[in-house]
């Protein structure tokens, strides 16, 4: 089981990477990344997320020293030793480990039988319109942000998950073929 929640991981990265930040910093990133599409992270949960890796000892949080307009002074936080090595070990079972399956889709796969030819198609053809517009939106990120000129391991973030819904609608594609050939 993993020792970090995915906003807990996402923020020691995102810390790390900055060396760095405040809760503002990793909201910005967040956004320029694309983390709100695929990983379901809200602005709520990143700064709970880091009162919960502040309270593990994973980061510590210190004042900016800067005040910038009329807020409060922004607080920053970097990585500790522990963090370092939490981080270390959490991208180490994440890189090697299998990936989620959408369990949903699954479930409907498995009653596909109790639904008429025509509607499963109908529906299948919905998730592939849904698959290539996030892969649209995905891919404008991808070049707003620089595209091939990015560092390896952003460029890995955007294309993963590109290369996961091209596969998922070449099989919805081919889904639907076959329904169709068994409605002959």
């Amino acid at each position: 089981m993993n020792q970090l929640s995915n906003v807990e991981f996402m923020l020691l990265q995102v810390i790390a990477e900055c060396n760095q930040a405040s809760g503002y910093d990793i909201n910005k990133l967040i956004d320029q990344r694309g983390y709100r599409e695929w990983a379901n992270i809200g602005t709520t949960s990143i700064y709970a997320g880091l009162k919960k890796l502040n309270d593990k000892g994973l980061i510590e949080s210190e004042g900016s020293g800067e005040k910038s307009g009329k807020g409060p002074m922004p607080i920053r936080f970097a990585m500790t030793e522990d963090g370092i090595t939490t981080l270390r070990n959490e991208i180490i079972a994440g890189l090697s480990s299998s990936r989620e399956r959408d369990n949903r889709f699954d479930l409907g796969l498995a009653a596909l039988p109790f639904v008429e030819k025509g509607e499963a198609i109908e529906a299948l053809r919905k998730r592939l319109d849904f698959l290539g517009d996030a892969l649209i939106n995905i891919r404008q990120k991808y070049e707003s942000q620089g595209g091939v000129r990015l560092p390896l391991y952003v460029r890995a973030l955007f294309l993963h998950p590109m290369s996961l819904i091209e596969s998922e609608q070449a099989f919805v594609a081919n889904l639907i073929n076959e329904l169709l050939e068994e409605m002959k």
